[in-house]
């Protein structure tokens, strides 16, 4: 079992059925729910990083998601940001500006591409989330050329967009279809443990990288499960909120 935070307990807010769509406000929400996240596990971030990076990852999210939400609440006062394509370019440009590392320039070719796939077209539809987060996955890739095994984000990004795509073309309602993509971004995390990292500075390491799970896989986790929090509604949680098995987020 992996961890940070492997499911998230019960939910702030979102919609049953998703309706006919989340709006602007809905996904700024998801938005301040992954700085939470990144937040309360930012420490642990760090220390996974420790094992195989420059310890810095969890410094780097926690700073850059901070100066995004304030972004996103001094844009709110100018009535700046009024569709998903402004909410995601305006939050992709800030992590590029002020995330280290190569964590900036991939979180935020994510949420930019992400933007630019949804546009200013609101509600956004379950299909219509899907595509993007799947146009933000190719953005990712494009940037940092990972494939599956190379003990990266992308190892937990493609199960998820693709298990929110198969959840969604076998008319699963939206929050099981959100839950399903959470619950393939754990299980993607927790699949970079045993793994050989080849790229990034854990690379360097050579077999001295197996045996640690990836930071950038983790924080990606955190994304899904702050989805789930923010855009649909969950199951009764097993316990208190924390992982499956009842842990909860060091």
């Amino acid at each position: 079992m992996g961890r940070a935070g492997a499911d998230a307990g019960a939910a702030l807010g979102g919609l049953t059925a998703m309706g006919d769509g989340v709006t602007t406000a809905d996904l700024t929400e998801w938005l301040r729910e992954f700085a939470r996240l990144v937040d309360e596990n930012k420490d642990l971030l760090t220390e996974l990083d420790a094992a195989i990076g420059d310890a810095d990852h969890g410094a780097n999210m926690h700073r850059g998601l901070t100066a995004a939400v304030a972004a996103i609440d001094e844009a709110a006062i100018d009535q700046a940001i009024a569709t998903p394509g402004a909410l995601f370019k305006k939050v992709g440009m800030t992590l590029v500006s002020t995330v280290g590392g190569a964590s900036g320039p991939l979180y935020g070719t994510l949420f930019l591409r992400l933007g630019g796939a949804l546009g200013d077209a609101e509600p956004v539809g379950p299909e219509a989330f899907a595509a993007a987060l799947h146009a933000g996955l190719d953005g990712v890739v494009a940037r940092g050329k990972a494939e599956a095994g190379d003990k990266t984000m992308f190892d937990a990004l493609a199960p998820a967009v693709g298990a929110l795509e198969s959840a969604l073309a076998a008319g699963e309602p939206w929050g099981a279809a959100l839950r399903r993509a959470s619950e393939a971004a754990d299980a993607g995390r927790d699949a970079t443990t045993p793994m050989l990292a080849r790229k990034g500075r854990a690379s360097y390491l050579g077999e001295r990288s197996t045996g640690h799970q990836d930071p950038g896989a983790t924080s990606t986790a955190l994304l899904l499960t702050a989805a789930v929090t923010a855009l649909g509604e969950l199951p009764e949680p097993v316990g208190s909120a924390g992982g499956t098995d009842g842990t909860t987020a060091r």
